[in-house]
């Protein structure tokens, strides 16, 4: 598992290939530079926000197995495995290899409500993503062709899975223990504010949840395991509450990212509820997942950078 570090310069980012995360230097250039180094339609889209003509690009699904990279900066971006046939004129995907590896962020230029994705590393404009994709996650990942680059290799896709379940230091430090587990990190989502600050979170204004985002291989762990733990570590009958944690922001919520997910969550909750284990009703949240906005620094690991216990202090 990738070590956290205090230096805002690096960032998480998923290498498939050698099927860990690590915590690497962002790619920050000028733009003389870049221009030295991309051809002109690849620097009109990836730094400049362009969008290349549609059916202009290569959409073919290649035969062999393999990853497409950032043509920036060579960022691990998606898999063969999850691209399809959109009709649509550009690159389609349903889900990139982790979460960590694509930023999305709300665009609301030419009069459209739409979200962008960016590579996380170098911040590429990759294309947009739309809620009409196919099955599992019912995402379509548009992509501009000249942002990317394939290669031939094989890799491990990681999955993502979010919850809230009151104080994101504790449930990290849960989290982070569980085999299977390769990275974690801590932010806010659920509610509408655009990248929200810790004290406005706090202040019941954003409608965002302190939550975790889990990296996690499935192979090692299953979704099943993690909702286990995730129902063991809080209580899920207190609304909007943990312990003395009072607040919208302490609420417990799954926000799945697949309809398998979706599937699984609602069956464990109706699992819990019937097995008599809390005399009162479970109020937990199942909710699809949305942007998810990082935590300022000093949240991350928290407990662990101060050798605390996986609870709030």
């Amino acid at each position: 598992m990738a070590k956290p570090t205090e230096n805002s310069g690096k960032v998480p980012i998923y290498d498939a290939r050698a099927g860990k995360v690590e915590m690497v230097d962002r790619v920050v250039k000028s733009d003389a530079e870049w221009k030295k180094i991309l051809t002109p339609e690849q620097y009109e889209v990836t730094r400049r926000q362009g969008t290349e003509k549609a059916f202009s690009g290569q959409c073919e699904i290649p035969e062999e197995e393999g990853l497409y990279e950032c043509v920036d900066c060579g960022t691990d971006l998606f898999g063969v495995g999850t691209k399809f046939e959109s009709g649509t004129g550009w690159p389609s995907f349903y889900e990139p290899v982790s979460s960590l590896n694509v930023t999305l962020e709300e665009d609301k230029s030419f009069g459209m409500d739409r979200v962008a994705a960016d590579c996380a590393r170098c911040g590429a404009h990759l294309g947009h993503v739309f809620d009409d994709g196919p099955p599992p996650t019912g995402k379509r990942y548009c992509i501009n062709s000249v942002a990317l680059k394939f290669v031939k290799t094989g890799y491990k896709p990681l999955k993502t899975a979010t919850f809230a379940a009151g104080c994101f230091w504790g449930v990290q430090e849960q989290f982070r223990m569980v085999k299977g587990v390769v990275f974690t990190r801590v932010g806010y989502t659920g509610g509408h504010a655009k990248n929200p600050t810790y004290e406005q979170v706090c202040a019941g204004k954003t409608g965002h949840a302190e939550s975790i985002e889990i990296q996690y291989d499935p192979s090692v762990v299953t979704y099943g395991e993690l909702l286990d733990e995730f129902w063991n570590i809080h209580d899920p009958t207190t609304m909007n509450r943990q312990g003395p944690d009072v607040g919208s922001n302490y609420r417990s919520a799954i926000f799945y990212h697949d309809t398998e997910q979706r599937k699984l969550a609602l069956a464990s909750k109706e699992k819990l509820e019937k097995s008599g284990k809390y005399k009162n009703k479970i109020v937990t949240q199942v909710a699809a997942a949305g942007i998810f906005w990082p935590a300022e620094e000093y949240h991350q690991f928290y407990l662990m950078k101060r050798g605390l216990p996986p609870q709030c202090p």
